[in-house]
């Protein structure tokens, strides 16, 4: 009977393996590393979703040489051991905790702190009531002579006789009050309880009943008129909880109680750390939400094919100048100009000495670098007295290049710096890469970047299953 009962467990569990590997087969194997279907689908539909406004579509064919070579760059990455870096580690930490705050929820925590506000409001309002207002205010500034004491008070009162004159509140609120963060609510203020606003103010509003409004009286403030819209107690807590958890809502009463609940959770551990538990909740949040596994591996090998392809591929082509040179002379008709190009330097200069020294120095420089090359040659008291700027400029981009170098009308002087000039040569096509140096050092990285994906297609096994992969949102 034992062997019978072993036997129909385990052909049970074989039939139950068998099923989940038909349910969701394995589409490739990137350096022994098993990609399901179900994961290469949500790569390139969401691929798919983010290309569809500009109305293109990647086939699945097309797609998976994409996704191979992403997968391959993510190795290269942990590889050189990025995913080590503490800048990485703190980055992507940030956003996973984010993405797991709702499995991290504690309503208990929650409630204890909106019940604790609750109580606080209740003892600050005791047998009172709160009361919603409206008021207009003509702002009296610290130190204010009493000419403009006098204007204020003026114009209060001639506001408060419009009022008694059957003049719209909250018209005038939105017309005349001086306190602009109110005013185009008709001067609306929150609901107040007692000993939250100013002594003065709070004893002219307490003493109204809705529908009343005020005297002009002063404040240390300014003068105010106060309107009564409505007064009312304290709801039960029951019915406050709303609002007031809308107001922890927005002072991060989640990221509190999502902590305190980590913290629980490493005590109940009784040694783990808060990676690890952190870990184990990704884990139970992840079993039934694939979707959420991805959408952290996805964040996390996006942070790592940008540092592996910054730190291995375009720092490096940046930095190579003589394969940059090399790849502009024989790319040259590439970067062609439809029209000539001013190379130099524009300066600036508080006399017409250190403007002429500028331009002495400038003769024998080419490139940007001539910049920082000036700055060290020059006094550090100098160097306030001139300013240099490096470019390549077309007609139109410097009124100071249009002047010098292709005659236009001479700009207005600069009263700061009013000795400018350029020292420079005009060039009807590019002759160094330097002339056209962003388009070709992007184009130098793609180039970079495209002979390290074939280094890495040699380096790293991958295997596809083609009839696996014709299955892809077909079943």
């Amino acid at each position: 009977m034992k062997k019978l009962f072993l036997s129909l467990c385990m052909s049970l569990c074989a039939a139950t393996t068998l099923h989940a590997q038909s349910a969701d087969p394995e589409v490739m194997k990137i350096n022994g590393k098993s990609i399901l279907r179900s994961e290469f689908e949500y790569f390139y539909n969401k691929n798919n979703e983010a290309t569809a406004t500009a109305g293109s579509q990647t086939s699945v064919n097309d797609y998976v040489d994409m996704f191979i070579n992403y997968r391959l760059k993510v190795q290269a990455a942990l590889d050189e051991k990025l995913d080590t870096l503490s800048s990485f580690k703190k980055e992507f930490s940030g956003y996973r905790d984010a993405q797991l705050r709702p499995y991290l929820t504690d309503p208990e925590y929650e409630d204890s702190i909106a019940q604790a506000v609750y109580k606080a409001m209740k003892e600050q309002v005791g047998d009172s009531e709160l009361v919603l207002v409206s008021h207009i205010m003509m702002v009296l500034p610290q130190k204010s002579t009493d000419a403009v004491k006098a204007a204020k008070k003026t114009r209060i009162d001639s506001v408060y006789q419009a009022l008694q004159n059957g003049a719209d509140f909250i018209e005038l609120a939105k017309k005349c009050s001086e306190d602009f963060t109110t005013a185009q609510k008709g001067g609306e203020l929150p609901w107040i309880a007692p000993g939250q606003t100013l002594p003065e103010f709070e004893k002219e509003a307490y003493a109204l009943q809705p529908g009343q409004y005020s005297k002009p009286f002063l404040s240390t403030v300014g003068y105010h008129i106060v309107y009564m819209k409505e007064r009312k107690k304290l709801e039960p807590y029951e019915q406050k909880k709303a609002e007031i958890m809308e107001l922890l809502n927005a002072r991060g009463i989640k990221d509190m109680a999502a902590e305190h609940r980590i913290k629980r959770l490493m005590e109940e551990s009784k040694g783990q750390s808060r990676e690890e538990v952190i870990a184990r909740v990704q884990k139970e949040a992840c079993q039934d939400q694939p979707e959420l596994k991805y959408l952290i591996e996805e964040y996390h090998d996006g942070l790592l094919l940008y540092e592996a392809s910054n730190r291995l591929v375009w720092q490096k082509a940046a930095k190579d100048k003589e394969g940059l040179t090399k790849y502009f002379k024989k790319n040259k008709k590439k970067y062609a100009w439809d029209a000539p190009r001013y190379r130099g330097y524009i300066i600036y200069a508080k006399s017409e000495q250190l403007l002429q020294q500028a331009r002495e120095f400038f003769k024998k420089q080419e490139t940007e670098e001539g910049v920082a090359e000036f700055n060290k040659s020059m006094p550090q008291d100098s160097l306030k007295k001139v300013r240099v700027r490096y470019g390549v400029f077309r007609q139109g981009d410097e009124p100071i290049v249009d002047w010098e170098a292709f005659g236009k009308e001479e700009p207005k002087a600069n009263t700061v710096f009013p000795f400018r000039g350029c020292q420079g040569v005009m060039l009807n096509q590019p002759k160094l890469y330097n002339d056209v140096k962003a388009q070709v050092v992007s184009d130098y990285q793609d180039v970079k970047e495209k002979e390290w994906v074939k280094e890495l297609r040699k380096k790293y096994s991958v295997t596809v299953n083609k009839e696996v992969l014709a299955t892809v949102n077909k079943h």
